[in-house]
């Protein structure tokens, strides 16, 4: 059986988008899969648009995502270059092919010739399609001219009418009638291949046997099949993934929100949730888990599962997805993911993390199954490292009251008395005051998680004071009662 070759072939002309993301996941999947490989390429003939440090930024963020590639940048391969910029002789090569077999042709027709012909299409109210004006100029004529100088493009010789059929793994039989093409530009007057010209050439030479992309590029594979058919070459088979669409149902954009992997990176989510959120867009594993990780999903992949409608962008499952991995991941994992936001915070540096090491695992620990992503986790700590300046007015309105300074009292006497300050001797302390005073444990310790942290939500009172430590917690417990005094 041949083996199963597929590909990731960004422009680097920006951070990976979550919609070219969830195009590498699938790709990676599809030949995890059946033990094939995929190929990373790197499609960057178009200068104008190339942005700076975009392909680090994408080969990052694949490698953030746990997506590495067999083939391509950083990796090599011997089907190579990888980059699209260093493959130009190739593309001028099988370009004059089709020029020398009459399968393409010289077209000299100007811009102001192009626009001519818009125009009265436009007047007619028709789509603009090329009027094939350079099409029946003799070879040798044409010859001459490109020879003489004059400014040229390259146009393929599609067949004048018919049908063509694209094969696709997803919507079945796609059938386009000719008369919805025109004899297409494969190279540009500035000798920069097309781009459904190049990707033929590449996905050839590099042995692609499945192209699985996006659904909107359903419409360019009539024309690349036309190439492929031109050139000889066998055409591979083609997947076109639904397109993932804002809630509104609208194309997704900024006004979405975080719409590249960057984003989501920077405001604290995890790769897994990205990569089993990712994975829930357009595809099911047919039972009703919703969390699993790459490698379980490669052991029930199929990408007949893939859904033939758009997928919705929901922000919300992610964050509910990230809060389950954060709490679910191996503490150390997340102490690692973590420590860059507690830095970047000014909350701790490699010194007090080297002489900190526990008390910093067991405050993540404490905390994160209370959060959602790392950016909460490190707001949700900042107590721990900073005094309390001021506390939530909502709570300052119903837990701070002229007769709770009577409860921190004694609730300050009864910790200061303690001659162990941990989990149980604390928790002990305040079922002891709670009984005492024909009070719920609720009633002592919502005033008293106001004073420790400031906020009315914590993780358990008991964990916050075991991490303040004894000291601290009088502390607070004493600025506390002094602040309600003064209200």
């Amino acid at each position: 059986m041949e083996e199963v070759r597929v590909r990731f072939a960004p422009s680097p002309t920006g951070y990976l988008h979550i919609g070219g993301a969830r195009t590498a996941l699938f790709n990676w999947l599809f030949a995890k899969s059946h033990k094939g490989k995929m190929v990373l390429r790197i499609e960057d003939t178009d200068q104008e648009r190339l942005k700076e440090d975009s392909v680090s930024q994408i080969l990052t963020s694949l490698k953030w995502l746990g997506l590495n590639w067999d083939e391509g940048p950083e990796v090599g391969g011997d089907k190579g270059p990888y980059y699209q910029s260093q493959r130009f002789d190739l593309y001028k090569k099988y370009c004059q092919q089709l020029l020398d077999e009459g399968k393409a042709y010289y077209c000299f027709c100007t811009t102001e010739d192009l626009e001519a012909q818009r125009e009265k299409q436009r007047e007619l109210k028709q789509p603009f399609r090329y009027a094939r004006t350079c099409r029946d100029i003799p070879v040798e004529e044409a010859k001459k001219r490109a020879a003489a100088g004059e400014k040229y493009s390259v146009r393929i010789k599609i067949p004048l009418e018919g049908t063509i059929t694209v094969h696709d793994l997803i919507h079945g039989d796609v059938d386009f009638n000719m008369d919805q093409f025109d004899d297409f530009v494969i190279m540009k007057s500035n000798g920069i291949p097309t781009y459904n010209f190049a990707v033929v050439i590449d996905d050839h030479f590099m042995g692609i046997t499945h192209v699985l992309r996006a659904e909107e590029h359903l419409s360019n594979t009539p024309k690349q099949i036309l190439v492929y058919e031109a050139l000889g070459y066998k055409v591979p088979q083609f997947g076109h993934m639904p397109m993932i669409l804002a809630p509104d149902r609208s194309k997704l954009s900024k006004r979405h929100g975080a719409t590249s992997v960057e984003e989501f990176r920077d405001q604290g989510y995890l790769p897994e949730a990205i990569i089993n959120y990712l994975t829930l867009l357009g595809w099911a594993p047919g039972s009703n888990d919703e969390i699993f990780t790459l490698a379980d999903t490669v052991k029930v992949f199929d990408f007949s599962k893939m859904s033939k409608k758009a997928a919705i962008y929901d922000t919300k499952k992610l964050t509910w997805l990230n809060g389950q991995y954060l709490s679910t991941l191996p503490l150390a994992n997340i102490v690692a993911a973590a420590t860059p936001f507690f830095k970047a915070a000014g909350l701790v540096d490699d010194a007090f993390i080297n002489d900190n090491k526990e008390f910093f695992a067991h405050l993540i620990d404490v905390v994160r199954v209370r959060v959602k992503t790392l950016l909460e986790l490190v707001d949700a700590s900042t107590y721990f490292f900073k005094d309390v300046t001021e506390y939530e007015e909502k709570g300052v309105a119903k837990h701070f009251k002229p007769e709770t300074i009577g409860l921190l009292q004694i609730c300050y006497d009864k910790l200061a008395a303690l001659p162990q300050f941990d989990l149980t001797t604390t928790e002990q302390a305040y079922n002891d005051i709670a009984a005492e005073q024909g009070l719920s444990l609720g009633k002592v310790i919502h005033p008293t998680r106001l004073a420790l942290t400031g906020r009315t939500f914590s993780p358990g009172m008991f964990d916050v004071m075991v991490l303040l430590g004894k000291e601290k917690t009088l502390t607070r417990l004493q600025k506390a009662i002094e602040f309600i005094k003064t209200k």
